[in-house]
């Protein structure tokens, strides 16, 4: 009968690798168990988890589970060596973990990559490894947003022309801004240009789903109930018509907080063709304090410039040209940081680097800075998100 090895052949084996991997962790599920099984088998798993405090300042939400409840799930499951509670903020609030841990390995899923984590880890010598989102075999996918509740509200993309909703701003130069409606498929960080807190005042007032019919009337409706008499910063209303239209909206703004008029298409060709070329990729949330108003520039020159940017990108999309999109897509963001230098900093600069070769445009998510970094490209971005665009109810 085969005995144990003894203890001087056990010495002699090489030291397991260290592996980290980080995240909330909050309704823990088959894909989180799937993902940290993945990872145990790279060497020896240390998960760091968000904070309660950090989680509801990146989701504007405090997760289910606190943040005790969810070390001690981690750590009873058999592939976990230990798991740690981070101590900082934002999207690298696990830094001073990694720094005591000293990992070799460093692994996050395709949806949690960032251009940030990637350079901590090689700053710090590790071995940065993206892992796709796999199910395991006969379960379905799983993701915390969906578990939580089965809210079916959408996200908004504004895709050129983001300012053009602001009085102060069309009333140089009238404009278009293209908006699509997004499928709440992935979970945005809160403050991430997806029109998030109006998505939030959406949820307060219809719960889990959109009103049915005439979806210009209820964005007035959600455009009232967010910018309240006395509201001293009008929130505009590119974000609750983006989220209540589906399909991709031209909105014709000429000096007033509503379009003068919107066109819409649903045609699938089109809509399909657009979101095959979009790729998101994470930037972080913009910071509490953020003064993107700060140091404005706005004249007419610079709101004709968005204005055509954004109409070339509408007929761009209509024709399906990609060159002429990416050319348009990315003039629009330049129009944007002319008049609203504060939208883009070094970090985002550098981050377009990093991407430059294989984008044809690039802006960022919004009008106010951070977020995601919006690329047009004609292949495959790899690390990026692909969003699905919310089809016309029934169609």
């Amino acid at each position: 009968m085969q005995g144990f090895p003894n203890e001087e052949i056990l010495n002699d084996r090489p030291p397991r690798k260290r592996v980290v991997v980080s995240g909330c962790f909050d309704l823990l599920h088959s894909g989180h168990v799937r993902f940290l099984q993945e990872a145990a088998r790279l060497g020896e798993l240390y998960v760091c988890i968000g904070s309660d405090e950090n989680v509801y300042q990146l989701k504007g939400r405090s997760p289910v589970a606190t943040q005790e409840e969810r070390r001690y799930m981690l750590e009873a499951l058999a592939c976990v060596h230990a798991a740690r509670i981070n101590s900082g903020f934002g999207l690298l609030d696990f830094t001073a973990e990694l720094v005591d841990i000293q990992p070799d390995i460093f692994i996050v899923n395709e949806d949690g990559h960032s251009p940030a984590k990637e350079a901590l880890c090689r700053e710090q010598g590790i071995e940065y490894v993206v892992s796709r989102r796999v199910p395991e075999a006969g379960l379905p996918t799983r993701s915390t947003t969906a578990l939580r509740v089965e809210c079916t509200i959408p996200y908004r993309i504004d895709l050129a022309g983001g300012w053009l909703d602001q009085p102060w701003v069309s009333e140089h130069y009238p404009g278009p801004v293209l908006t699509a409606s997004i499928e709440p498929g992935y979970d945005f960080n809160n403050r991430s240009g997806m029109a998030t807190s109006t998505r939030k005042k959406a949820v307060e007032l219809w719960k889990t789903a959109l009103p049915a019919g005439a979806p210009e009337q209820w964005a007035k409706v959600l455009f009232g109930y967010e910018n309240l008499p006395g509201t001293m910063e009008i929130a505009g209303s590119q974000d609750a018509l983006g989220i209540m239209l589906p399909g991709l909206n031209k909105l014709n703004y000429a000096g007033g907080y509503w379009p003068g008029s919107i066109e819409s298409v649903h045609e699938e060709e089109i809509i399909s063709w657009l979101e095959s070329h979009l790729y998101l990729v994470t930037l972080g949330p913009r910071e509490f304090g953020y003064q993107v108003l700060a140091d404005t520039r706005i004249t007419s020159e610079g709101a004709r410039a968005l204005a055509e940017a954004a109409e070339g990108c509408w007929q761009a999309i209509l024709s399906r040209d990609l060159p002429a999109f990416g050319a348009c897509f990315r003039r629009s963001f330049e129009a944007q940081i002319a008049m609203f230098p504060n939208m883009a900093d070094e970090a985002v600069f550098r981050t377009i680097e990093q991407y430059r070769s294989q984008a044809l445009g690039w802006k960022l998510s919004g009008a106010g800075g951070g977020g995601y970094l919006v690329l047009v490209s004609d292949r495959p971005v790899e690390r990026a998100i692909q969003v699905k665009i919310r089809r016309k109810d029934g169609y």
